[in-house]
């Protein structure tokens, strides 16, 4: 299958690449940047037909996310994770995504999803308050997603914890500016944002529950098995195919400045084995963290569309391939950066701006190592993970 947002974005590679270093200074995505993402159909991949989205394959999603990050880093990121959350709006009421698309169907979502806020049960709806980090591609956004506990009565949480996604338009809250001062993907602009005491009707709320186990889409009536795979393929796989994306554009840049380079020994490094080694050996584990990630995108498309039910056991496994695909693309970028020589570091050069993107990226929480192969390892020798933190991200 011809991928046509593939070939816009490759068709516009030149400006993208360009708008990096603008993108960095500007501590968000400069406008004609973010144009050229909803010019090219980035956002609107995993969106519902009858909005103007293409109910691409996931594949095709994170191919287009990997290929925009390459070029830079930050409007790479912000298409892995502003594109995913048309896939999630799709499950939601039909009233709410008339509110959000009905004007203008290249509207865009902001997030987070991690739970900083509580609702507050009242006739119609919740009260909701909280203030979230890393709102990543917000200043573009018009609608957010974020993640809140069911509260009491009393505003505090409700007991046992109920996990909830609630949808506001901008005007229910606020970005904080002067929030996004970071190392690397600074032009994400990834701002903290706050909410404070604003009522969300019943038909802007899904319960997260509802979304990870599959039961959201299934009461949607959605058969398109894009909608059918995991919330814990579906939500990661952006963000993830951004920092592969990301170490590949890091790969090219070094192969160009080592193209000609003379090392301080004398030696070019087209005469040094050593450094040509390190070269294929980074760009195999590179090419691995692509195979991986995609493999696993296509696999749980493909059961979906056969109309498999998955396991908790399928979803941690296939959270372990995400994550170590993620870390073994940066270790992979670490070997070759080390051994670009000191002018790989001056700002003019975009490989330290790849290199510092690459780890920012890796330090999302969706990469955290610890409880997803924890989980995957108990569950490869039959034992069930207990409830809690563990099971949280899969």
């Amino acid at each position: 299958m011809t991928n046509e947002v593939l070939d816009r974005i490759v068709a516009r590679a030149d400006e993208i690449r360009d708008l990096g270093p603008v993108n960095e200074e500007l501590g968000r995505l400069d406008d004609q940047a973010a144009k050229a993402l909803r010019d090219c159909g980035a956002i609107r991949m995993l969106q519902p037909a009858r909005y103007g989205g293409a109910e691409a394959h996931p594949r095709e999603f994170a191919e287009v996310v990997m290929a925009v990050a390459a070029l830079d880093g930050s409007a790479g990121w912000v298409a892995g994770i502003v594109g995913v959350h048309p896939w999630e709006m799709a499950f939601c009421d039909p009233l709410l995504q008339e509110e959000v698309w009905g004007a203008d169907r290249d509207t865009w979502i902001a997030s987070p999803y991690a739970p900083m806020g509580i609702a507050r049960p009242v006739p119609g709806g919740y009260v909701f308050n909280g203030r979230w980090q890393f709102s990543s591609g917000t200043d573009h956004c018009d609608w957010i997603f974020l993640g809140g506990f069911l509260g009491d009565p009393s505003g505090a949480r409700a007991q046992p914890p109920v996990s909830m996604h609630l949808v506001l338009p901008r005007s229910d809250y606020r970005i904080v500016e002067g929030s996004w001062d970071v190392v690397g993907l600074k032009g994400t602009g990834s701002k903290d944002v706050v909410v404070e005491d604003a009522f969300v009707p019943q038909h802007r709320v899904l319960e997260y529950a509802k979304v990870v186990d599959g039961t959201a889409a299934a009461e949607a009536g959605l058969r398109n098995p894009l909608y059918r795979i995991p919330f814990s393929c579906a939500f990661p796989l952006g963000i993830t195919a951004a920092v592969i994306g990301i170490a590949e554009g890091a790969l090219a840049h070094h192969l160009d400045h080592q193209r000609d380079r003379v090392q301080i020994t004398g030696t070019r490094v087209a005469d040094d084995p050593y450094v040509l080694t390190a070269i294929s050996e980074a760009a195999a584990e590179i090419h691995a963290s692509r195979v991986a990630l995609l493999d696993n995108a296509s696999r749980m498309y493909d059961r979906a569309e056969a109309g498999h039910e998955f396991t908790f056991a399928e979803r941690a496994i296939g959270r372990r391939t995400q994550v170590q695909a993620a870390w073994r693309a940066v270790r992979a970028v670490d070997e070759v950066v080390g051994r670009s020589g000191g002018g790989a570091m001056r700002m003019s050069n975009p490989i330290q701006r790849f290199w510092r993107d690459a780890h920012v990226g890796l330090a999302h929480a969706i990469h955290v190592t610890g409880s997803v192969f924890h989980a995957s390892a108990l569950t490869e020798i039959g034992v069930e993970p207990p409830e809690g933190p563990m099971r949280s991200m899969i």
